[in-house]
């Protein structure tokens, strides 16, 4: 019985690989036909690749580049010794995240979780409660990680500072949400630069997040 059940598995993972594509140049592709998000979540565990999930439809994630790399090490590096013993925890890109307003299920670059991680299913990989999130921005995600992603991840209630950080060039942008309910942005350029991370009370310097990385001039 387990070799069969093993192997219907294995056809539907398969099925779930053909109909999941990613253009070489790095855009997501949706795919045609729309799923349940329990079925996304069974196919996507057993899956050898990432995949975000919106109303139905499943998008391929594209690898990333070796700054990006960096930059995500940098952080997690730099907050996980600040973080350690603490009520908060940073995870990186292999952290599922659902937001159940909308049903978006997504990998963010870094999330900060604060208490009880709170989780979709049992199989409690997939959290719904990060109070931080951290996207890296490259050329092909920049547009979907400012706008529609960000209007997404609004809907998450423990969701109050959204910081983006640049793969071109020594740039970070955050948003803190505000007791009125908006979001107030700030911008920070130079690598003298450092922001606070509100949640956790960090002061995080721009060279660190850049540490060993150059830009064309």
């Amino acid at each position: 019985m387990r070799e069969v059940n093993e192997c219907r598995v294995s056809e539907r993972i398969e099925s779930f690989m053909n109909f999941v594509c990613i253009n070489f140049k790095g855009m997501a592709i949706p795919v045609t036909s729309k799923i349940s998000i329990e079925e996304y979540l069974e196919l996507e565990r057993a899956a050898p690749f990432k995949s975000e999930y919106y109303k139905g439809e499943v998008y391929a994630m594209a690898g990333a580049s070796t700054i990006h790399n960096a930059i995500c090490s940098n952080l997690i590096g730099s907050l996980n010794p600040f973080l350690r013993g603490k009520n908060c925890k940073i995870f990186g890109s292999d952290q599922k995240v659902h937001v159940i307003e909308n049903t978006l299920l997504t990998y963010p670059d870094a999330v900060i979780i604060c208490g009880e991680n709170e989780f979709t299913d049992r199989e409690k990989d997939t959290i719904t409660n990060p109070s931080v999130i951290f996207e890296v921005l490259s050329a092909t995600t920049k547009k979907y990680d400012r706008r529609e992603k960000f209007e997404l991840y609004k809907s998450i209630p423990s969701f109050t500072e959204y910081i983006l950080i640049s793969s071109e060039q020594i740039k970070v942008d955050v948003y803190r949400k505000q007791p009125n309910g908006k979001w107030l942005p700030s911008e920070y350029k130079s690598i003298q630069d450092q922001f606070t991370i509100e949640k956790i009370g960090y002061e995080m310097k721009l060279a660190d997040l850049y540490d060993g990385i150059s830009f064309p001039v």
